[in-house]
């Protein structure tokens, strides 16, 4: 897209004379890679952490439950924080709260060292998920890559434990690994930094939309039906994603007794079936619409996780699962601007996209804890009521209508 010219002093401009969107792309692609594999690595290394510290499924879940409050912080403050210093900056920052808590993990010998660190994990990931998809979306000429930019992160959800599955094969310590980690999210560091420095306008300016402070946007926004619903679901969602990603792993090979090296690479097979899905999306939604899109998705998810649970050996149902998952993020994403007022998609989207975090770590601690006074049999079962709730609140959101569903 840009004129091959400006790779060496200046990557700003195109032929047409605007900022170039390639490279703000391309560090929006790299960015979701970068945070997905922190997360999704995370269930195949657990069974070692659980080791390490003689830990249970009840105590394990204080690490999801610290980074709860680097999403709450994050769910109020992104589009404040964004307006404040740009996107870049926040981006910076937010990526290097990531690396030093992966750093932490892989170095640091004390349990309580790792749940703290686990709130700077969750501010880093929250901050860089809101600001992302708000410069996606919220730019006509990059909301079309919505769909592409989810795809990235399913790319960077099977890379996570594929890596982290080989390198324990190889022996490679569960700590050497998080170092490796820490190493793909320094390269976002680095090429945040270089829009800073090449002053990346989409990225560094500091945007406010309509004629309203961003604070008073977000006061808004969060009194927007649309907005509420849309953030539940994406929480419900993501909570639920993340629980499978985290969990199945150990269903699979400490329940079921499944090899640990078949279980891990299940859990890549999770991870594709996420990833061809979100790279199937926009054939889907232009064929189906989004609405009708989400409706099969999760038709096809609930089916995926009625197989995991009655039909234990069935290796389909890991991909089935993940794909039924792809749709949900990215086209309730894309569905939100035509629901609200143009001012306040940014505000609006940052506090969904937080939220959603906020799932990341809540189910899965939940999850956890009752799996500990039960079994961890208990975790395919706990997904169906899960996805009943995504079903009635997708159904109540497409109820309340908005300015142009039919389009999408």
């Amino acid at each position: 897209m840009g004129d091959k010219r400006v790779l060496g002093k200046n990557v700003k401009r195109s032929h047409s004379g605007k900022e170039a969107v390639w490279f703000g792309v391309a560090i929006a692609f790299y960015a979701f890679v970068a945070i997905a594999v922190a997360e999704a690595g995370l269930g195949v290394l657990l069974p070692s952490i659980l080791e390490a510290y003689n830990l249970n499924p009840a105590t394990v879940t204080l690490l999801f439950i610290s980074q709860t409050g680097g999403y709450v912080v994050a769910a109020f403050s992104s589009s404040l924080i964004s307006s404040r210093l740009g996107l870049a900056r926040m981006l910076l920052v937010a990526a290097m709260l990531l690396m030093g808590a992966l750093i932490i993990y892989a170095l640091n010998p004390f349990w309580s060292v790792m749940v703290v660190a686990g709130v700077l994990l969750g501010l880093g990931i929250a901050l860089i998920d809101a600001g992302i998809n708000t410069f996606i979306v919220d730019n006509q000429r990059t909301n079309h890559l919505v769909g592409m930019l989810h795809a990235f992160y399913g790319v960077g959800a099977l890379l996570g434990p594929t890596i982290a599955t080989s390198l324990l094969a190889f022996g490679l310590n569960w700590r050497s690994i998080y170092l490796v980690f820490a190493g793909v999210v320094g390269l976002l560091v680095v090429a945040v930094a270089i829009a800073i420095v090449q002053n990346y306008r989409p990225m560094t300016q500091k945007i406010n939309a309509s004629g309203t402070s961003a604070k008073a946007n977000l006061r808004i926004a969060l009194q927007t039906p649309a907005v509420l619903l849309t953030g539940l679901l994406l929480m419900v969602y993501v909570g639920a994603e993340v629980c499978v990603g985290n969990w199945a792993y150990s269903v699979q090979n400490l329940s079921r007794g499944i090899p640990p090296i078949v279980a891990g690479y299940s859990i890549s097979a999770y991870w594709l079936g996420l990833t061809i899905g979100r790279l199937s999306l926009g054939y889907f939604i232009r064929r189906l619409g989004a609405v009708r899109t989400l409706d099969i998705s999760l038709v096809v998810l609930s089916i995926g996780l009625l197989a995991w649970w009655l039909v234990p050996n069935l290796s389909l149902s890991l991909p089935l699962i993940g794909f039924g998952f792809a749709a949900i993020y990215p086209a309730t994403i894309a569905l939100l601007p035509q629901r609200i007022s143009p001012a306040l998609v940014p505000a609006a989207i940052g506090f969904v996209s937080s939220v959603a975090s906020l799932g990341a770590a809540s189910l899965p601690s939940a999850v956890g804890w009752i799996a500990s006074r039960t079994s961890l049999e208990i975790i395919p079962v706990l997904m169906m009521p899960l996805a009943l709730v995504m079903v009635i609140v997708h159904r109540w959101l497409v109820g309340t209508g908005s300015r142009e569903q039919g389009s999408m």
